[in-house]
């Protein structure tokens, strides 16, 4: 792998990594389909559209997992079986409350931001820069989208009792 000055075979771990990743997006993506479809009451327009952001955000995502593979000279994975068995994210159904839906993507954002960091820890390991760089801006995007969400669920009063004690 000349052009990149990274070494091939040193890349292979990256790669798998990022090929976890890659499945974990396209899980994610699918179940904010199907959050976007099945959400309902009375936070339906606000989440119905924030889902809707998530998953544009999602899909761009996988485009850039796939090709950051392809840039190390590698092949991304592209099978649902195979991504069904190696992503840390799993199917939801399609009967969640807002706030199940809103608990299920944090727990996401906590697996996914673990796979994150492992693909920086071992891009590192083989001074994979670009890699780096590009999950870097993942992990402080997905952290604060984490934090938003997770203030959405609070409940204000119980916040403030907690800030009063």
């Amino acid at each position: 792998m000349n052009y990149l000055n990274l070494d091939k075979d040193k890349t292979e771990k990256t790669v798998y990594e990022l090929n976890v990743l890659l499945a974990d997006y396209h899980l994610y993506y699918q179940k904010l389909r199907n959050f976007h479809w099945n959400i309902l009451g009375r936070n339906f327009f606000d989440l119905h559209e924030k889902f809707e952001e998530l998953y544009d955000d999602a899909k761009f995502k996988i485009d850039e997992l796939a090709e950051r593979i392809l840039t190390l000279r590698h092949r991304p994975v592209s099978n649902l079986s195979r991504y069904l068995e190696i992503s840390n994210v799993k199917e939801s159904g399609t009967d969640l409350s807002d706030v199940e839906m809103i608990e299920t993507l944090l727990s996401d954002h906590s697996e996914m931001l673990k796979q994150m960091r492992n693909v920086v820890h071992v891009a590192g390991d083989c001074g994979d820069e670009g890699t780096i760089d590009l999950i870097g801006a993942y992990i402080r995007e997905l952290e604060k989208t984490s934090w938003m969400l997770d203030a959405w669920r609070m409940k204000t009063n119980e916040v403030l009792k907690a800030k009063m004690s």
